[in-house]
């Protein structure tokens, strides 16, 4: 039973030190994108915008809704459009179509 909460500290106290990169790429994953746009996005997107615009993408998991293993980058940025945030949106449709292009 020690094991368990010394395990989950550990996993608690490693998930506060995540950069803000994996934040995103995590938020990004959580929506339904799949890993690799994931982190081509978020490496692009955290040299782009603040803090405080990246916070506001972890609400994008809030809207599921369909098959998340069907989302496309198109589903995405409608999505992100319901941020009502033009930059938010700006780096998001430059990074998705970049690294969808990528893939």
């Amino acid at each position: 039973m020690k094991w368990v909460a010394l395990a989950t500290f550990t996993a608690l106290a490693l998930s506060a030190c995540a950069t803000p990169e994996t934040r995103v790429r995590t938020a990004l994953m959580d929506a339904g994108l799949s890993r690799p746009i994931a982190a081509c996005m978020a490496d692009r997107m955290v040299d782009r915008l603040p803090l405080t615009q990246l916070n506001k993408l972890s609400g994008l998991k809030k809207l599921r809704g369909q098959d998340m293993r069907k989302v496309t980058v198109n589903d995405f940025l409608k999505r992100t459009r319901s941020l009502q945030d033009p930059e938010i949106l700006g780096v998001v449709s430059s990074s998705g179509l970049i690294c969808a292009v990528k893939a």
